[in-house]
């Protein structure tokens, strides 16, 4: 059962929004007067807040009792701000041309030589800088700077395993008199090959069907109307939503309110079966985005359930296309990651979608998890602004702020 409250001058304009929120058949539990306090109270009018209630299953048949429109276009601008402006990291033109401050601040850190020590750190005991060898000299500059950038992998979190093959990679190609710009640009370029170029939503001329998975909270359903924003207002696709989260009524409303935005159908289904009615129902759309159930990679039958779900779709692939992708916050632990990655890995090629980049300063789990499933990676979000935060994933300036560099 759904169970709100809403607030309105009178006891009809409260019900009235909860009709309109609810539906029809939302019924009234609670009215109550919420009178005004403090010195101001006279020159305030007392409102009403009224509960009601609307059982699930007519909550989700009203959703599924609504016809689909086919509209190329939206009607007028439609604004699909959520929440706060959260301030993304602005793309940089500079990335190719130059890492900026990057190496003269190394030339400074290894000047200075006064790094703190740390377990998993190398440290600077394997050599002599008073030796008289101009050859030696250099070549334990170039042992300094592979320090200082494995240093570096290593603070933004990268896996100790894979900061030590991008550096021991780039050692065995240099040459024995290296300055600090062609080390750095060397790893530079190691890493932008690891993480590879983003594998995206391609829309060709068969519809696609595209499933997103992984644990709750990671920001599923927001992606998802991020990403229909995209192709509906930017693309004039034609979209619909399918979502079987039927475990959390509160992400079957939060998608349908966006559906109602963006004037796109949304069905929720149990099965498979219902699940095959909804697509044959959207035959003639260009873009399905399925949500599924948010749940924890441990929970090995509803995990199994997805993948049955989505395995139904492959086996009935005539005149459609589909794919799936991973959503993953890049704040969760990595051993967590490396779980959650295990738990999904019958769902086949799989791409990586990261969120919640605005809330860490420490992006290493990208490679880590790049580099562990050697899926694509494809899009990345900062925040909760739809359809603004989120881009396709940006490789080059991943790549420096991996080795620290300012974006």
């Amino acid at each position: 059962m759904i169970v709100k409250k809403f607030e309105a001058r009178t006891e009809t304009e409260a019900v009235m929004r909860a009709k309109e929120d609810l539906g029809a058949q939302a019924v009234v539990l609670n009215v109550k007067t919420i009178k005004q306090r403090g010195i101001f109270r006279l020159f305030r009018r007392d409102k009403v807040e009224i509960t009601a209630a609307l059982e699930e299953r007519e909550f989700v048949q009203e959703i599924n009792e609504k016809k689909p429109v086919l509209e190329s276009k939206p009607k007028g601008k439609i604004d699909l701000r959520a929440d706060e402006k959260i301030d993304v990291i602005p793309a940089s033109d500079e990335i190719e041309r130059k890492l900026d401050n990057l190496s003269e601040m190394l030339k400074s850190r290894i000047k200075e030589n006064t790094e703190e020590k740390h377990p998993d750190r190398m440290e600077d005991n394997t050599f002599n800088d008073e030796t008289d060898d101009p050859r030696q000299r250099a070549m334990n500059n170039n042992i300094k700077t592979l320090r200082l950038v494995y240093n570096k992998l290593i603070d933004n979190e990268v896996d100790e395993k894979y900061a030590n093959d991008i550096v021991n990679e780039i050692e065995n190609s240099l040459k024995k008199e290296s300055n600090i710009d062609s080390i750095l640009a060397g790893v530079y370029q190691k890493i932008i090959l690891k993480l590879g170029e983003a594998d995206t939503i391609r829309i060709g001329d068969t519809r696609k069907v595209v499933f997103f998975v992984g644990p709750t909270g990671v920001g599923k359903t927001t992606t998802i109307a991020k990403i229909a924003s995209k192709y509906k207002l930017n693309e004039h696709k034609k979209v619909a939503f399918i979502t079987s989260d039927t475990y959390r009524i509160a992400a079957v409303e939060q998608l349908n309110t966006y559906a109602n935005i963006l004037d796109v159908p949304v069905r929720v289904v149990y099965t498979d079966d219902e699940l095959k009615n909804a697509l044959d129902e959207f035959t003639n759309y260009d873009l399905i985005l399925v949500d599924t159930t948010g749940r924890s990679h441990k929970n090995k039958e509803q995990r199994i359930n997805i993948i049955n779900l989505y395995n139904s779709v492959k086996k009935e692939e005539r005149d459609m296309e589909s794919e799936i992708f991973l959503v993953l916050s890049v704040t969760t632990k990595y051993k967590d990651l490396i779980s959650i990655a295990k738990a999904y890995e019958k769902l086949g090629d799989y791409k990586l979608l990261f969120t919640k980049l605005d809330e860490t300063g420490a992006l290493g789990n990208i490679l880590n998890i790049k580099l562990l499933t050697g899926a694509h990676l494809s899009y990345t979000t900062a925040g909760q602004n739809v359809p603004d935060d989120i881009e396709v994933i940006n490789v080059q300036k991943l790549a420096k702020q991996l080795l620290g560099g300012k974006v």
